[in-house]
């Protein structure tokens, strides 16, 4: 069985989703597909949220109907028979009644706001099996909310996920397709809660390694997982064959077609990942696996909103005790730390979550001394195989930066990557360079 997985503007449009019943059904394969909201919708349901914590009861019945008529539309311009629509039409009148009644809700908090959220996968799952059902696909939906749980830290429980999902399909056997939500769970209070943004293709992670998958494949606008932005820089190319760790870094690091979080369920269970492209589905695309090629160097990505943090002992502490104390702060206020590079009497780090740097900043004054932080950086990711034994990798990467100004390297961490700290207005800079000085 394989996973497959289509974001929002793979099923934002009608013909869009006709296509994707025909990608889904052409080989015969038993399949789970996992579907994000149709595009736009997220945003429109959080913005309905935004104005109802807000108070704002009337704009959030004005956005809402807006919402409403643009899924109005879409039904009507996907089903073909009369009976399809009609079972389309009682799937978006139970859910926008839904959204009436979140809307009445008073307080309206947290609880109600991820209910809300969760809407999108909803209705484009439903909407969508009931569009197989109209064209005699041997299809069933597994709602996710029976299957898909987190942890006070709001980690997927492996375990968990593992044996609710195993019982549901012993229980429904024999169908060639599997739809469910991506980006949907419960909390350990039971309530709809959500894998943050992305979380579609953590869905689809989860799912593979759970059910110990022949292939994840998350498809998408693009073709593959490309050796640069193409948004930025001309001439990249889609990369075919990536490690785990590879990808991983990279997804990390800012390439934007893959959730960081995907890599980790299916590498556990050993599960290829693929990403592959809905508007040229013959292309190759990317494969990630345990396997890696000889290619030095693979790819490049950045990491925007960083702030780098400068620290200087104050040699009231050995180093090693310095060192711990520093990062037992960070430890405490949950804040990951991205680069680090030191010296005999400082430390320099980067964050990219700044939600309690005022406190960080302040704990840390308590012993050390402290430069004000440098806010607006970027990271710079170059990644590829290199081992202790590889000759002039380094050389390349800084004769391509050469004419930049860098805050920080990072190397030697990794076998699989170099990481540089630049000032946001030299990221398009940085790419193009490293780019050209790196693969043509």
């Amino acid at each position: 069985m394989q996973v497959w997985k289509f974001g929002g503007t793979s099923v934002g449009k009608p013909e869009r989703m006709k296509s994707i019943r025909q990608l889904i059904t052409e080989d015969g394969k038993t399949k789970i597909v996992v579907l994000s909201a149709l595009s736009g919708s997220t945003n429109s349901l959080l913005s309905i949220s935004e104005s109802l914590l807000a108070g704002q009861i009337a704009e959030a019945q004005t956005k809402a109907q807006a919402l409403r008529d643009h899924y109005d539309v879409f039904l009507s311009e996907l089903y073909q028979t009369e009976q399809g629509l009609a079972k389309g039409k009682s799937i978006v009148n139970k859910e926008f009644a839904f959204i009436d009644e979140l809307i009445a809700t008073s307080p309206y908090g947290t609880k109600q706001e991820k209910e809300m959220v969760a809407l999108g996968e909803l209705l484009s799952t439903q909407i969508f099996e009931a569009y197989l059902q109209e064209e005699g696909v041997n299809s069933l939906l597994l709602p996710a909310l029976d299957f898909m749980v987190i942890d006070e830290d709001n980690e997927p429980i492996l375990k968990k996920i593992e044996e609710n999902l195993g019982a549901i399909l012993a229980k429904e056997p024999g169908k060639q397709i599997y739809i469910t939500q991506g980006f949907i769970c419960r909390n350990p209070q039971g309530e709809v809660d959500n894998l943050k943004r992305g979380g579609s293709d953590y869905t689809a992670s989860l799912i593979g390694g759970a059910i110990a998958a022949e292939e994840v494949q998350i498809w998408t606008d693009i073709d593959g997982m490309h050796n640069n932005d193409p948004r930025i820089v001309k001439n990249t190319f889609p990369i075919r064959e990536l490690s785990f760790a590879e990808a991983a870094e990279l997804a990390y690091f800012g390439a934007k077609i893959l959730h960081p979080s995907t890599i980790t369920p299916a590498k556990l269970k050993g599960v290829p990942v693929r990403l592959k492209n809905t508007m040229e589905p013959s292309a190759y695309g990317t494969l990630i696996s345990e396997k890696s090629t000889d290619v030095e160097i693979k790819a490049i990505a950045a990491k925007d909103n960083i702030t780098a943090i400068y620290i200087h002992s104050t040699r009231m502490l050995n180093a090693y005790g310095f060192l711990k104390r520093v990062f037992e702060v960070f430890e405490k206020y949950k804040t990951p730390v991205d680069m680090i590079t030191t010296s005999e009497v400082s430390v320099s780090v980067t964050i990219d979550q700044t939600m309690h740097l005022d406190s960080i900043m302040s704990e840390l004054r308590e012993f050390a001394e402290l430069e004000d932080p440098d806010k607006d950086q970027v990271i710079i990711c170059i990644v590829g195989n290199f081992w202790a034994d590889k000759e002039g990798i380094a050389i390349k990467v800084l004769n391509a930066m050469k004419n930049i100004p860098i805050r920080m390297i990072s190397y030697g961490a990794s076998e699989h990557n170099i990481s540089l700290l630049v000032d946001a207005k030299h990221k398009n800079e940085s790419l193009n360079a490293l780019n050209e000085g790196l693969f043509f």
